[in-house]
């Protein structure tokens, strides 16, 4: 397994362990250890990335499928993922590999100047970071999104939203669209949900809007959990507030899966509901998926 040395700026020293700036989780990483992601590891007080230039999953898609309707709808997307999450999202439909290091996972070995290569010669306009959480791939993604840039091709970051403010600074200048998933709006059903919180999801979309890059929201609806109305229209009154009204917002359907697999799936009635609840309150481009 490749170790990628990661840049002191995004993590910092305490005696033999290191504490890693990229995500809101700041992990405390003992030697020989990993982060929550499993894929940023302490050597000898030194922080590595397990994650550089080993993706587990590479296909083409349709824009469609990240998704995202209103950029470049109707073209293909290389979509890369390695493994590991800074999330333990209990609904996953991808935990076989975002609850995984990519130490224990298949793999390519393709460096950034592959992944653009793969790009081009399949005539995908775009490459989207994907399927897992692409914040623990940071580094490889910064790197295929500046190479992608200087070959006239757009990148794409669907994400849980979960990464510091300056990390995601750093890398808008080189992401042309993103889709993020915002859980619901209540801090304490998100931390139970995802082992996150909700501010700094909230955070990193207003960084986006700031810097430019076209953003997406999706929002799974799980019956008992992410299905409180009230939430919801807090949530979508939010979105307005902020200028969000003319983002696209996606309204999924959530299907047993991982630890809620004792679930039933949504009713679409509940889906269609909280459509109508969003439009009233002002977004503009409202999708029900997963239907």
């Amino acid at each position: 397994m490749y170790l990628h040395r990661i840049p002191e700026i995004l993590w910092s020293h305490e005696g033999s362990k290191v504490t890693c700036l990229l995500c809101p989780h700041y992990c405390v990483i003992p030697e020989g250890k990993t982060g929550k992601c499993r894929t940023r590891i302490n050597k000898e007080g030194v922080l590595y990335s397990l994650a550089y230039g080993n993706p587990c999953s590479v296909a083409i898609d349709p824009i469609e499928k990240k998704p995202l309707y209103h950029f470049l709808p109707g073209s293909q997307v290389l979509s890369i993922a390695t493994a590991g999450c800074n999330f333990r999202c209990l609904n996953c439909q991808n935990w076989t590999i975002s609850q995984a290091s990519p130490e224990n996972i298949d793999h390519y070995d393709l460096s950034p100047g592959q992944i653009i290569n793969m790009a081009l010669r399949h005539k995908t306009p775009s490459i989207a970071f994907t399927y897992t959480e692409p914040t623990v791939f940071y580094e490889y993604m910064f790197d295929i999104a500046v190479k992608a840039h200087e070959k006239g091709l757009k990148t794409i970051m669907v994400s849980n939203g979960y990464i510091n403010s300056g990390p995601l600074e750093a890398l808008c200048p080189y992401i042309d669209a993103a889709n993020i998933d915002l859980k619901c709006f209540d801090d304490k059903m998100y931390r139970r949900l995802t082992g996150g919180k909700l501010q700094p999801v909230l955070d990193s979309l207003l960084t986006l809007q700031k810097a430019g890059v076209w953003t997406e929201i999706t929002h799974l609806v799980i019956p008992g959990m992410t299905d409180n109305p009230v939430w919801f229209e807090s949530m979508c009154r939010w979105l307005v507030d902020n200028g969000f009204a003319s983002a696209p917002l996606h309204i999924s359907r959530f299907f047993p899966a991982y630890k809620l697999a004792h679930l039933p799936p949504t009713p679409v009635e509940k889906v269609m509901k909280e459509k109508e609840i969003a439009e009233k309150c002002g977004l503009k481009f409202v999708y029900p998926g997963n239907i």
